[in-house]
């Protein structure tokens, strides 16, 4: 008897379509740790795609990111636009928080891959997007995700002004200070030296270009290890840090979800705690360099006027040659070489900066009168020559000439009421206290 036999048909494995499949990881800082659990992360998902035979292993996008936004993670965008050209039916990803804190972004994201064809499955949640209930249930978990963000930026931020209170300061990168380990700053004594040579060298007159061609020159690198700038220079002796004080809260963070940083222009209290640490600069000298800032001059060249006054053009260097220009400086007006406001001390070392009231009283002097006159200035001097430090040498219309010595001013004399005032009305808020 024959037997009959079933001929049994099965499919070729070649012609079955596998779904072709990535995984999303993401880590949300580049600590070390985060840093682990985004490599085991990416091992996980290789070895889970690849050992499903109904799966294509299309790869595993990782992004080391600070926020939740899709705009800031570059592999993301890549995932994206492998959907969008069609090559991806699966996404797997850990959880709703690792895929978008944003609920916004989360739903857009989702229904434009929903459109294509993409389905994206939350393992935390057991959660297809192509579901029935994929979508109500994705809105109500996205929006506790996004309000478990923001409840860990609001406990970040009450730790911080804790902190602010206290004196503390969570990171600093400035010359001369570090933070300790209980958020303190605490001096780096070499680069104190660094500066209270840029404070002298203000108070002595120097421009901020001048001291910063001076520091470029010693190879004195800022903090960040580049050149120095008249902006940099300013940023330095504008610094209440250096007097012990610490102004917190200068910036602040847009929201929970950009964090996008802003400079605080009143949006939020600030808090200045005075004596938080030990000061680099005494509080005259600093309060003195701070008198002359609040006036909206510029730090550059410590504003030059432009008019023309009795001296101008008259007063030569006798070291460089170059003319004497009237500038106003935190002590008051005075006449300095151009050579030394611009360059420094080293193209013109004999140069020296002369007070506008020891020009004026030399000129009396010569004059033989009591009261400055300037066209009688004018008619009788052709020019000055300093060929050294406190000496002027008078040139006059009729070829003769005359010496005058002059004196430095005292500490006392070298402020002005104003800065006294200052002065004086911060010690009787300390003396409040």
């Amino acid at each position: 008897m024959e037997r009959k036999v079933e001929r049994v048909q099965f499919p070729d494995a070649r012609k079955v379509k596998l779904l072709r499949t990535a995984a999303y990881a993401r880590v949300s800082s580049g600590k070390d740790a985060m840093l682990h659990s985004l490599s085991a992360q990416v091992s996980y998902y290789n070895k889970l795609i690849q050992s499903n035979p109904e799966w294509l292993f299309c790869g595993v996008y990782a992004d080391e990111a600070l926020t939740g936004t899709k705009e800031t993670r570059q592999n993301f965008q890549k995932l994206l636009a492998e959907c969008r050209a069609g090559n991806i039916d699966l996404i797997i990803t850990k959880s709703i928080s690792r895929f978008a804190r944003n609920t916004v972004t989360l739903l857009e994201t989702v229904r434009e891959l929903k459109v294509l064809g993409v389905d994206v499955y939350f393992e935390e949640q057991n959660i297809h997007t192509m579901s029935a209930d994929g979508e109500l249930m994705l809105t109500i978990l996205a929006s506790y995700a996004q309000e478990e963000s923001y409840s860990a930026s609001e406990n970040q931020k009450w730790r911080i002004r804790k902190d602010f209170e206290a004196g503390k300061v969570s990171t600093v990168i400035m010359l001369g200070y570090k933070r300790n380990r209980d958020g303190v700053l605490e001096i780096i004594p070499e680069e104190a030296d660094i500066v209270r040579m840029m404070f002298s060298d203000a108070m002595s007159g120097m421009g901020g270009q001048a001291i910063a061609n001076k520091l470029n020159m010693l190879k004195i690198r800022t903090k960040n290890g580049c050149q120095w700038t008249a902006h940099g220079v300013r940023r330095v002796l504008s610094n209440e840090k250096y007097c012990g004080d610490l102004r917190l809260q200068k910036f602040y963070n847009e929201n929970h979800l950009t964090k996008r940083k802003m400079t605080n222009d009143g949006n939020l209290p600030q808090i200045y705690v005075e004596e938080a640490h030990p000061a680099i600069i005494d509080r005259e000298t600093f309060m003195a360099v701070q008198a002359f800032l609040q006036d909206n001059q510029r730090f550059t060249a410590l504003k030059e006027t432009t008019g023309v006054y009795p001296f101008t053009s008259l007063i030569k260097c006798g070291c460089c040659g170059k003319t004497y220009r009237r500038k106003t400086t935190v002590t008051g007006i005075v006449w300095i070489c151009n050579t030394y406001n611009q360059k420094g001390k080293k193209y013109c070392p004999t140069a020296k900066q002369i007070p506008e009231e020891k020009l004026i009283s030399a000129c009396c002097e010569v004059l033989g009168i009591n009261h400055f006159d300037a066209e009688a200035f004018q008619e009788t001097v052709s020019e000055i020559i300093v060929p050294k430090p406190n000496i002027l040498l008078f040139r006059f219309t009729d070829g003769t000439e005359h010496t005058v010595l002059w004196q430095d001013r005292s500490r006392s004399e070298s402020w002005t009421p104003e800065m006294k005032a200052k002065a004086a009305e911060h010690s009787r808020r300390r003396g409040k206290k």
